[in-house]
């Protein structure tokens, strides 16, 4: 237990510590469920993930443990506990579906059978977020044994379509966010600092996709014999796709960033406070030795969490070993946007679709057809909820949470904050930068993961304490 438990809380930490190993198993099996909620892939496991998710909050003393079902999408599974109606109600929210393998062969082991090695585990989901799943089990397990409950009412929500940006996230609001209110969220879907040091997120951006397809011919021909001439679709996507960037990496689609809202003093002040070490931020990422950064002189995390970016991420082509000598007729390719707070979505979408249609070459044929999007989220890193995490964090890691924005993107965050009357959400991480969420060897640090469990037990104190 750590030195820094409060004296009132000691049975509670006990609990939980005692139950690392249960909390650990039950991890490993969730992550052996492939809960890939991508266009394309059998939802059948999504859906059995969600029954073993239902199963956990079951086992965690959650009464009212039921899916929530939208037409069209993967399942919700909600659960809660409530203390009493005048008691502070606490929401919890992680997801259970994860991202496609993507290159199953530059994995070091089988990404759906979870390995451990050197304090961390191994596995598609195990950091994002199943993760986050347990810290949630694992928190109110402790609480349930040591005190019949928690210390305040709780409701959790695990969701099944976060990794394609929530596209049903209206409707679902519509339908059920009367039974989710709550006065506090706590989001645990988040990345800290480093090993060791906890992170308090105070900054999102938004996402959106954008899927191009451009065609210059009926059929593939010969390459051969016609050949000079003829533009191929290959040639005109990466030459259009090359007019999205600058020289130096910065943006080149005219008003696609006229929004992005100025970043405070405070809040630069906020970056230098944590004296970013460049090199080591470099290695996190596997930038490799001759590759220089890209961008204006902004400092990296500015860059990394308050700008926009214009990311092609996939390509139609034939790969190398099934390229035959023909002229393509036709290429797809999917953009991803990360956009900056201020920017409005549909407006920046707008901007990059007229520069497509404007740049593609020697008067191809093309296609635009925009995806899901949502905007950036920032909340002020102040107040009786931000100071009870702080004290919570603090508790269970030893030293203060770093304030820290992040430049991936959580739908749910901004639209039920408004939905319930602009409720504080706390953004907490179970991931740190060498977790590799969404790449290859995925991996949650163990010792981590167990003080983040620790952290929320006490915070739901801490919230109950000073917000109750």
């Amino acid at each position: 237990m750590p030195s820094t438990t409060p004296e009132h809380l000691a049975d509670v930490a006990r609990a939980l510590l005692d139950a690392r190993a249960d909390t650990l198993a039950d991890l490993v099996e969730l992550v052996r469920i492939p809960s890939v909620s991508a266009n394309g892939h059998d939802p059948g496991p999504v859906r059995a993930s969600a029954e073993r998710t239902q199963a956990l909050l079951e086992s965690a003393g959650l009464t009212n443990v039921h899916m929530l079902e939208v037409d069209g999408a993967h399942p919700y599974v909600y659960g809660e506990r409530m203390v009493g109606d005048d008691q502070l109600t606490v929401l919890l929210y992680a997801h259970h579906d994860v991202q496609p393998v993507g290159t199953p062969d530059r994995w070091t082991s089988d990404p759906w059978e979870p390995v451990e090695r050197d304090g961390r585990l191994y596995g598609r989901g195990a950091a994002d977020d199943k993760a986050g799943v347990m810290a949630h089990v694992a928190a109110l397990r402790a609480w349930e044994r040591a005190r019949g409950g928690p210390p305040c009412n709780v409701k959790v929500i695990v969701e099944g379509e976060e990794e394609i940006g929530s596209p049903h996230l209206p409707t679902f609001l519509d339908e059920h966010a009367g039974t989710l209110h709550a006065d506090v969220i706590v989001l645990t879907d988040l990345t800290n600092w480093q090993v060791g040091w906890p992170g308090l997120t105070w900054a999102l951006r938004g996402m959106g996709e954008c899927f191009v397809t451009v065609r210059t011919l009926e059929r593939p021909v010969h390459s051969g014999m016609w050949g000079g001439p003829i533009p191929d679709a290959l040639t005109v996507m990466t030459r259009l796709l090359s007019t999205l960037h600058l020289d130096d990496g910065t943006i080149a689609v005219d008003g696609f960033a006229d929004d992005v809202r100025s970043v405070s003093d405070e809040e630069r002040a906020r970056l230098r406070a944590l004296d970013a070490d460049v090199a080591r931020m470099r290695a996190e990422a596997g930038v490799r030795g001759s590759v220089q950064l890209i961008g204006d002189d902004r400092s990296i995390l500015e860059k990394i969490w308050l700008l926009p970016t214009i990311t092609p991420i996939g390509m139609d082509v034939p790969d190398i070993a099934h390229a035959s000598n023909t002229l393509l007729a036709e290429v797809k390719a999917k953009l991803s946007c990360r956009f900056a707070p201020g920017q409005d979505p549909e407006r920046a979408l707008a901007a990059l679709s007229a520069h497509l249609e404007a740049h593609v070459p020697w008067g191809a044929e093309i296609d635009i057809r925009l995806g899901e999007r949502n905007a950036a989220w920032v909340g002020e890193p102040s107040g009786p909820a931000w100071e009870a995490a702080v004290a919570a964090m603090t508790a269970a890691w030893g030293r203060e949470p770093a304030a820290l924005g992040c430049g991936g993107s959580i739908p749910f965050v901004q639209p039920f904050s408004d939905a319930f009357g602009g409720a504080a959400c706390l953004l907490v991480g179970v991931e740190d930068p060498s977790s590799n969420a969404h790449g290859e060897d995925e991996s949650l640090h163990l010792e981590d993961f167990a003080r983040a469990c620790l952290s929320e037990a006490f915070l739901l104190d801490e919230l109950a304490t000073r917000m109750g």
